[in-house]
């Protein structure tokens, strides 16, 4: 990947659906980055322990979140940083501290709700599970069970006659997937889980465990020139980033510092150790600049001359409902990577933002778009305007335009992944 005039890679989207399948969970997304990292060199170093200065890239991996970052030799405490950040968590049911339940018969798993979840299209699905074990000395052990255990079966038509008329779902009551026949037990599903991964349930002391759709991803349409899968927002924007911070590595004439960050519960508000709302990028960049030698004054010259593109899905407009979008503003799958503004600040962008991200996108060879939300229908919001509020960093907000949003499966162009990495790359470049 190079900052040529972007080509149509297959191999770019093959790849991609590979890191989706083996990424469930937010902890399994920053595994795969994390050893795709040390392929290209990049060393995972601790929080706890003494930071050096010496250059090359390097990773700090905190629960579903990662940070890496490359420094160039000859980089000064004072060079500025580029950033693609990202969220590696996706709306989905997630297990409850007391997870066996059952009625009638049969053996449920209890859940509860994560991020704004397209509720009906869990329904009827071949569920697997995955996520982290803790175990009692602390350590985790990832999991992933990626064969159809649960389902969320629909009521039949035949008892809900009104059904086609609007579905009308329960959050508690609706959503217990069945994962079997009879008697409820409890500690049976960590039982399962904790053999599933190698370990003895008495060892475990905690879980954080997910539901996910086993269906691959997949190509789809008659050229196939869409992709059909899982967890695009936002592992699109993560897996981009990742190859586009390996491709600039390579380079020895770096002016900026290149650091991806991929934050986990932006689906929720961001609100966590590991989410944009708290310090652990902020730390991560201090602690860069005084492993270099730098202080205050070369953190703040450093921050200055910061940029960060802010990347997340957005919405393609959608043929059935195209009222839904503004008239002017209908990103198409294929069109390349959008340019997301909203002057309420849900998006960070402004023009200064909009030149940066076009220059980018130039130098690459790379076509894009614009998406701003119809005035009648509520905006969204991303990482962005936490990350430009919370560091004082001049962010853009940008994306891959996508279909069936927070759904249980999602859909792009089979073009746009390989062209948003290519805009990342020139702009990590400079």
């Amino acid at each position: 990947m190079s900052s040529e005039p972007a080509r149509f890679d297959r191999g770019h989207t093959d790849d991609l659906m590979t890191f989706l399948a083996a990424s469930p969970s937010p902890y399994h997304a920053v595994a795969n980055a994390g050893e795709r990292l040390e392929k290209a060199g990049f060393r995972q170093v601790e929080e706890t322990a003494a930071w050096d200065g010496t250059s090359g890239g390097k990773y700090v991996i905190r629960g579903g979140a990662i940070i890496a970052w490359y420094v160039p030799e000859g980089a000064s405490a004072h060079t500025p940083f580029r950033i693609v950040g990202a969220h590696t968590d996706s709306p989905n049911l997630r297990v409850k501290p007391r997870p066996d339940m059952g009625a009638q018969g049969w053996r449920q798993v209890a859940v509860e709700l994560y991020g704004g979840t397209l509720l009906n299209t869990w329904l009827d699905r071949d569920l697997g599970l995955a996520g982290r074990l803790t175990l009692r000395d602390g350590s985790h052990r990832l999991v992933n069970i990626d064969r159809p255990v649960l389902r969320v079966p629909q009521l039949a038509v035949h008892l809900d006659r009104q059904v086609n008329e609007g579905l009308k779902l329960d959050r508690q009551r609706h959503m217990q997937p069945i994962w079997g026949l009879g008697d409820v037990h409890e500690g049976d599903l960590i039982s399962f889980v904790a053999d599933e991964a190698g370990v003895d349930a008495e060892d475990v002391a905690g879980w954080d465990l997910m539901v996910h759709a086993v269906e691959p991803p997949t190509y789809l349409g008659r050229d196939r020139e869409l992709v059909a899968g899982p967890r695009m927002d936002n592992l699109i924007s993560v897996h981009a980033g990742v190859a586009a911070l390996t491709a600039v590595s390579a380079r020895p004439d770096l002016e900026f510092i290149p650091v991806l960050a991929a934050f986990d519960h932006e689906e929720n508000g961001s609100e966590s150790d590991t989410g944009a709302h708290g310090p652990l990028l902020g730390t991560v960049l201090e602690r860069s600049v005084f492993a270099r030698g730098g202080g205050y004054e070369d953190k703040a010259r450093a921050f200055a001359g910061t940029i960060c593109l802010s990347s997340d899905t957005g919405h393609a407009v959608h043929p059935n409902y195209s009222e839904r979008h503004d008239p002017t503003h209908h990103p198409r799958a294929n069109g390349g990577p959008i340019l997301k503004v909203n002057v309420n600040q849900r998006y960070a962008t402004d023009g200064s933002g909009r030149a940066v991200f076009a220059a980018a996108c130039e130098k690459a060879g790379v076509p894009w778009q614009t998406f701003v939300s119809n005035n009648d229908m509520p905006c969204g919001t991303t990482i962005g305007p936490i990350t430009a509020a919370r560091h004082g960093i001049a962010t853009v907000d940008i994306g891959v335009a996508i279909l069936s949003m927070h759904s249980a499966r999602e859909l792009c162009g089979a073009d746009d992944p390989f062209l948003l990495a290519n805009a990342l790359v020139a702009f990590l470049e400079g």
